[in-house]
């Protein structure tokens, strides 16, 4: 485990977070994902140099983001947060963005799959396998895909990875996994010991990790949703990438070990006070700053591992 300290502004944005969730007029509809589904952001910038283009499916529609002048024949698939119950927003965009930029011109397929409760399980991951079906018809091989997701996206990613390891299917090049949701359980002992801590779900149950919609009458333990309760036995190299102050904490923690007690190269990343996905402030603070430099470090050993077979060290 690669731990990370506290930073001054690291402390002060924690403190931020914590007041906004707090906030009686606001803080339960954040929690439970009520503001996020009413949310109309202004349309996002597509960066200079790329293009973004829409792709609609059946049931779905995805987002692929390219340079303009390509620069690396891998692929990022990026699956989003948001609880199974939120859609898409321009954070993601962001991160698509910067997953392309530090994947020295990666494209970036990010699929705005069906959330619950209209769409409960399994419909989030079908969705995300169809979005690997797309990838796989479209020149993309398995070795050239890369997992990335934040919370539940996080959680789906290596849901997919299950799903295709039990049809006997090549895995994936690698899983990024910030803050990922993997067991939707709950039965963590960080859901207890960060409980009064947490600056984004602590201190009430009315929040989206006790929101079951996404779940229904299904069985949490079943490892296509609760990723912690499956085999990892020939899973590709993960970077998870969690703060130490969240609830959450341990279905990293638990995952990292579960993986590489079945031979699966990981490197875990536990930032010091730090709180759910605080990678969303992309440059604002330094605990940011250094993860998404760590995630590009990950890409590149990913991509030199799968096209020049140099020794895989996830440690250097």
């Amino acid at each position: 485990m690669h731990q990370y300290e506290n930073t001054p502004q690291g402390r002060v944005l924690r403190e931020l977070v914590a007041r906004m969730h707090s906030d009686n007029l606001i803080g339960r509809k954040l929690r439970s994902g009520e503001l996020r589904k009413k949310m109309t952001e202004p349309e996002w910038k597509v960066p200079n140099g790329y293009s973004l283009s829409v792709i609609e499916q059946q049931d779905f529609s995805m987002e692929l983001l390219e340079p303009e002048t390509p620069g690396n024949n891998m692929v990022v698939l990026q699956l989003h947060g948001g609880g199974y119950v939120g859609k898409m927003i321009n954070i993601y965009r962001s991160f698509a963005g910067f997953y392309s930029e530090l994947g020295h011109g990666i494209p970036v397929l990010t699929p705005d799959y069906r959330v619950a409760p209209e769409d409960p399980y399994p419909a989030a991951l079908q969705d995300a396998v169809s979005a690997y079906e797309w990838l796989l018809e479209n020149h993309w091989t398995e070795d050239k895909i890369i997992l990335a997701g934040d919370s539940a996206g996080g959680g789906l990613a290596m849901a997919l990875c299950m799903y295709l390891k039990d049809r006997k299917r090549p895995p994936p090049a690698g899983i990024v996994a910030m803050s990922p949701w993997t067991d939707l359980t709950l039965s963590g002992e960080s859901y207890h010991i960060n409980y009064t801590i947490d600056p984004v779900f602590g201190n009430t149950k009315d929040s989206l990790i006790f929101n079951k919609d996404y779940v229904g009458e299904e069985d949490t333990t079943n490892p296509y949703i609760s990723p912690l309760y499956g085999n990892f036995t020939d899973f590709p190299p993960m970077l998870i990438q969690v703060g130490s102050y969240e609830m959450l904490r341990s279905d990293s923690e638990l995952v990292a070990e579960k993986a590489k007690a079945a031979g699966v190269k990981v490197r875990l990343s536990v930032y010091e006070g730090m709180f759910h996905v605080f990678q969303m402030s992309l440059l604002m603070i330094p605990e940011s700053r250094t993860a998404w430099r760590e995630v590009g470090k990950f890409l590149d050993v990913i991509q030199e591992y799968h096209e020049e077979h140099h020794h895989f060290d996830l440690d250097a």
